[in-house]
């Protein structure tokens, strides 16, 4: 009974934190980092596999996400906590997401960036799920779910990229 609580309360708390936002958003002006993304595939270069592809390709956890719109429970998340220099990339095909620049500690359990690496690097959908209207993201290049964006986070956006971990992979710089 404990755990049924436990896990409801939960649920709660991350529909909470995953407040309601409008579908325009403002974007940050060009690159927010110093890194390099020539040796990154290009969003343009759109990957399409089979859903069986993308199963045999990806850890339960990964797929669950990426290509079923799940989402990991909060404050479980392997890069919850990683705050090195680097890049955040999809974990289903590598294309480059957040810039370690842009992360910041949101408290609500998923890792949270102010800004993509670049505009067109994702894309924002309607989900009207959970009987209420967010704004999903999701990646450019091979259409896997990654999380929601909300506009209470910081300057200078004002926004807040709502991640799952198990759809980034982060390649240290």
């Amino acid at each position: 009974m404990y755990k049924l609580i436990l896990i409801l309360l939960s649920s709660v708390l991350a529909l909470t934190a995953c407040a309601q936002r409008p579908t325009t958003s403002v974007k940050a002006d060009g690159n927010p980092t110093h890194f390099d993304l020539s040796s990154y595939p290009k969003a343009s270069d759109k990957l399409n596999k089979s859903k069986a592809d993308w199963k045999a390709q990806l850890p339960a956890e990964s797929f669950d996400v990426l290509r079923e719109e799940g989402t990991e429970r909060p404050f479980t998340g392997k890069l919850l906590k990683e705050h090195g220099p680097g890049i955040f990339t999809c974990a289903g095909c590598g294309n480059p997401l957040f810039s370690s620049s842009t992360k910041f500690e949101s408290g609500t359990g998923w890792p949270s960036f102010w800004a993509p690496i670049e505009p067109d690097r994702v894309i924002e959908k309607v989900d009207k799920s959970f009987m209420e209207t967010r704004t999903e993201i999701l990646c450019a290049r091979c259409g896997g779910h990654l999380g929601h964006v909300f506009d209470d986070g910081p300057k200078p956006t004002g926004l807040r990229y709502c991640m799952n971990s198990v759809a980034l992979l982060f390649d240290r710089k």
